[in-house]
């Protein structure tokens, strides 16, 4: 008898394709970082709490039949409802599900049917919010010039190596002595999502500072956190956070511009960005510099810079006509048009 017949005649419990999910498929076959496994389970340990107190079932107890998409719109609503979460937590967590439902389908094919009509539930749709970021002379009031102390030295670093790299904070907070690299071609190794390296190129005021914090910790060996807090240790999200938010208010007191703007380490990063998109770097060199998955991504930074270049050219025409985008003739756009 073939294995496909085998499936057919027994398929695998609800528990027994959780289980398999997480400890083959997600860790051996797809081979995913342990954040992202820990984010999959999130999602399922608040889908199965839900599931329970609506089907009056224990975990242990369901079936694929039972996650059907009354039961799925039903949990997102929750989700957005009740738990209060952004519409792209309650998109998350449905590509969670529907990445476990489509590996339950290869291993229960009487399960087709239902899988396919779960599949069907949507992800919602939603307004991306206008990027927030720093004019160059912000980022460098922000960044400031290091002081005497140690701290200072320290946080100069940090704030230039996220402006440079337009890091995410869990990259440059892994960052060890041994990614950098400050000759011949100045680089810095960073470990991104889904175990991704990639190598971004330094400025010469960024190793600048690099040489000065080398020489004044002597003892940080290659395996030692480049940035390390008061205990030796690599800095944490929120020693991060609170270091740029005494930063900025700082830089305030100089740049008013400053006053009263929430700014985070993503602040910088989309600066970076931004700054790169204005330089006239290309837009696919500015994925790889950012570590971006998808040039959908990236692409939300020319949107951005359009918007404000047609809001600075608005300023010059009579304020009740709208700025309009150059559109070049396209036949084959009339084409389709009449279609």
């Amino acid at each position: 008898m073939s294995k496909h017949s085998d499936r057919k005649l027994n398929p695998p419990s609800f528990t027994a394709l959780v289980q398999s999910f997480f400890a083959e498929h997600l860790t051996q076959q797809r081979g995913l970082s342990a954040r992202t496994v820990a984010a999959y389970r999130d999602a399922f340990l608040l889908f199965l709490q839900f599931a329970q107190a609506r089907l009056h079932k224990a975990p242990t107890a369901m079936q694929l039949a039972d996650i059907t998409p009354t039961l799925i719109l039903a949990f997102l609503d929750h989700l957005e409802s009740d738990r209060h979460n952004a519409v792209r937590s309650r998109n998350a967590r449905l590509a969670a599900l529907r990445t476990f439902l489509k590996f339950a389908a290869h291993r229960d094919v009487t399960a087709l049917h239902i899988v396919e009509q779960a599949l069907g539930v949507p992800m919602k749709r939603f307004e991306r919010p206008m990027l927030g970021f720093l004019t160059r002379e912000e980022v460098l009031a922000v960044i400031g010039t290091p002081g005497a102390s140690w701290i200072s030295q320290r946080d100069v670093l940090l704030l230039a190596l996220l402006y440079n790299t337009g890091a995410r904070v869990s990259e440059l907070i892994g960052v060890k002595v041994a990614d950098v690299v400050l000759a011949p071609a100045a680089c810095v190794h960073l470990h991104g999502k889904g175990r991704k390296q990639r190598s971004v190129p330094l400025w010469r005021s960024t190793v600048k500072v690099l040489r000065t914090w080398l020489r004044l910790n002597p003892e940080l060996g290659p395996a030692s956190a480049l940035l390390p807090n008061r205990e030796g240790l690599a800095m944490t999200r929120s020693n991060v956070t609170q270091r740029l938010a005494l930063a900025a208010q700082a830089a305030a007191q100089t740049m008013p511009s400053l006053v009263g703007r929430a700014i985070s380490p993503h602040t910088l990063r989309h600066s970076t960005a931004m700054h790169l998109l204005q330089s006239g770097v290309d837009i696919t060199v500015i994925a790889l510099w950012l570590g971006h998955e998808s040039p959908t991504t990236t692409h939300q930074y020319v949107e951005a810079d359009l918007a404000m270049k047609e809001k600075a050219l608005s300023r010059l025409q009579d304020p009740n006509v709208l700025a309009r985008r150059f559109r070049a003739d396209d036949s084959l756009m009339d084409f389709l048009k009449t279609l």
